[in-house]
C-alpha cells in the first residue's frame, strides 16, 4: 500500500486521537468545534471521533480492485438505519425488563455515574466501555465516561446489536474504495459521525442524523460535489477520478418514481425522525413535578445539599419516590442527583419534563 496524502492526513487524525488521550492542551480548540455535530462533545468522543477519521481514511486506500462502491454504501446507510432503530428497542426491552419507565432516564450509581434514556441512549456504549475497562482499565481518566455501570443490566439481546458493528464497519470501507479524495473524506467524516450516534446517544442523537444524512448525500450527490469543489480548486486529477462514477439515476430508464424516492425518501425520513423525537419528549413529559425513584439506598438520602424543592416523598422496601418541583432543569437535576447519591444507592430514574428546557 503506497502512502499518499490521503494516508497521511488520517495518521495525522490518529496521532490527534491520542494527543486528546493524554493531554486536555487541544480541549479549548477542538471541543467548540466538534461541539456542534457531536451533540455536546466530550473528551472520549473527540478521542473516538479522530481515531476513526483517520482509520477511515487510511482504510479507504487499501483495495485497488474495482468493486460496487454504490452498492455498499447504500448497504451502509440501510444497516446502520437499522442499528440505530435496534438500539431504540433495546431501550423499550431494558426497561420491560427493570420495570421502570419509558418515559424516565435511568441513572445507574455502580462504577460512578452512568444514565441512558430513550431519547439518549448509552447502552450499547456500556459494552465497549466494559471492553476497554477490561483492556485498559488503569489508564482510563476519570473526564471519560465509559457508560459501564449499565453493563450489568443489559439484556442479551444487546450483543447481537453489537456483532452489527463491526459488519457496518467493514461495509463502510468498501464503500469508500476507488472515490476521489474529497467524497473519501466526507465519508471518513459522516461515518465517524454515525459510529458516535450509535454508541453514544443512538437514533435520535445529532451525530446519527449528521452520518445517515451525510452518507446519503454522498450517495446522491457525490458525484456533483466531487465536480463543483475539482472546478473550484482546479485539480484536474479530482475531475478525472469523478468521471469514473456515474450515479445509476442519472441513466437513461431509472423510472421517476425511483429518481424521486433517491433524491428525497431520505431527508423526509429524517424529519419525521426527528418530529418523533419531539413528540416523544413533549408527550412522555411530566410537568406537574419530577418523579425521582431511588432504589436500595444504603444510608438516609439528603437532597438538601442540590437546593431542590421536594414537594412530598414515599418510601417502601427497596425505593424511595421524591415529586420535585418542575422548575428545576430536567438535565441540572438529574447531574445534580449524583452528589448526594454518589455511593449512596443502586440507581435512580427521573421522570421527562422538556417543558424544562423552554425556561
Amino acid at each position: 500500500m503506497k502512502v499518499n496524502k490521503t494516508i497521511l492526513i488520517g495518521i495525522i487524525f490518529i496521532l490527534l486521537a491520542g494527543a486528546i488521550f493524554i493531554t486536555d492542551i487541544f480541549n479549548p480548540i477542538i471541543r467548540p468545534i466538534t461541539y456542534l455535530f457531536l451533540m455536546g462533545s466530550s473528551k472520549g468522543k473527540d478521542i473516538i471521533f479522530f481515531g476513526l477519521l483517520g482509520l477511515f481514511l487510511i482504510l479507504s486506500q487499501i483495495i485497488k480492485k474495482n468493486i460496487d462502491t454504490t452498492k455498499y454504501l447504500k448497504i451502509s446507510i440501510v444497516l446502520g438505519t437499522v442499528i440505530l432503530t435496534l438500539g431504540i428497542l433495546l431501550e423499550v426491552i431494558f426497561r420491560i425488563q427493570m420495570g421502570i419507565g419509558l418515559n424516565t432516564v435511568f441513572c445507574s450509581m455502580t462504577n460512578g455515574m452512568s444514565s441512558t434514556s430513550i431519547l439518549h441512549t448509552h447502552l450499547l456504549k456500556s459494552i465497549l466501555g466494559a471492553v476497554l475497562a477490561q483492556l485498559m482499565g488503569p489508564f482510563i481518566q476519570s473526564g471519560i465516561n465509559t457508560g459501564v455501570g449499565l453493563y450489568q443490566y443489559l439484556p442479551s439481546f444487546a450483543f447481537i446489536v453489537v456483532l452489527l458493528l463491526p459488519v457496518l464497519f467493514a461495509t463502510i470501507v468498501l464503500s469508500m474504495q476507488k472515490r476521489p479524495w474529497f467524497t473519501n473524506f466526507l465519508m471518513a467524516f459522516f461515518s465517524s459521525c454515525l459510529f458516535i450516534g450509535i454508541i453514544d446517544g443512538g437514533m435520535f442523537a445529532t451525530p446519527s442524523y449528521v452520518g445517515i444524512l451525510g452518507l446519503f448525500l454522498v450517495y446522491r450527490n457525490g458525484f456533483y460535489l466531487n465536480y463543483i469543489v475539482g472546478k473550484v480548486l482546479r485539480d484536474e486529477s479530482l475531475l478525472e477520478e469523478n468521471e469514473a462514477i456515474q450515479p445509476a439515476y442519472r441513466n437513461r430508464g431509472f423510472s421517476e418514481k425511483r429518481y424521486i424516492f433517491n433524491r428525497f425518501g431520505i431527508y423526509f425520513f429524517v424529519i419525521l425522525v426527528i418530529l418523533l423525537r419531539f413528540t416523544i419528549a413533549f408527550a412522555g413529559a411530566e410537568p406537574d413535578y419530577y418523579t425521582v425513584d431511588i432504589v436500595n439506598a444504603s444510608e438516609n438520602i439528603d437532597l438538601g445539599n442540590i437546593s431542590v424543592e421536594v414537594i412530598n416523598h414515599d418510601t417502601t422496601s427497596n425505593k424511595t419516590t421524591y415529586h420535585i418541583d418542575p422548575s428545576y432543569n430536567e438535565m441540572k437535576l438529574i447531574n445534580d442527583l449524583k452528589v448526594p447519591l454518589n455511593n449512596s444507592c443502586e440507581y435512580y430514574t427521573v421522570t421527562w419534563n422538556a417543558y424544562s428546557y423552554l425556561e
